[in-house]
């Protein structure tokens, strides 16, 4: 029992520590964190541009990026932007991620009868602001192109 004991504590802290770095998202152990706003549909091959070039200058595994899509910008993200939608992939598949905003969706579908359809790479978030309000507490620089 006493052999027990003295494996136990040794054996629950390895146990408490590896469970906080499962607790960790990636981007915990980026250097840089960006969350760059589109809201203007005009901007979003900038917005894709600026996120790219982060990209190439510090490397994928040392920014994390989050661009958050609201108002007219959310068609920057819709599934069927020909010009956006590849290059949506693109940067997913490099570890940008993407958030789209409920509200926006909401006041569309109230407009047309119908739901966007949001790139798959996206997901909803419940407002687009608050999710920029969110990543800016937790240290993320916003950039809005």
């Amino acid at each position: 029992m006493q052999n027990f004991k003295r494996l136990l504590i040794p054996f629950t802290f390895i146990l408490i520590l590896l469970g906080s770095f499962s607790l960790q998202a990636d981007d915990d152990f980026a250097e840089k964190h960006v969350v760059l706003q589109i809201s203007d549909a005009s901007r979003q091959n900038l917005v894709l541009n600026v996120a790219n070039n982060l990209q190439k200058f510090y490397g994928p595994d040392k920014v994390a990026i989050e661009i958050v899509a609201f108002g007219p910008g959310l068609k920057s993200i819709f599934a069927n932007n020909e010009i956006t939608s590849p290059r949506v992939s693109s940067l997913a598949s490099s570890g940008v991620k993407f958030s789209a905003c409920m509200n926006t969706i909401a006041a569309i579908k109230r407009k047309t009868g119908k739901e966007p359809v949001i790139h798959s790479e996206a997901k909803k978030v419940p407002a687009g602001v608050v999710r920029i309000i969110d990543l800016v507490e937790k240290g993320y620089i916003l950039i809005k192109p």
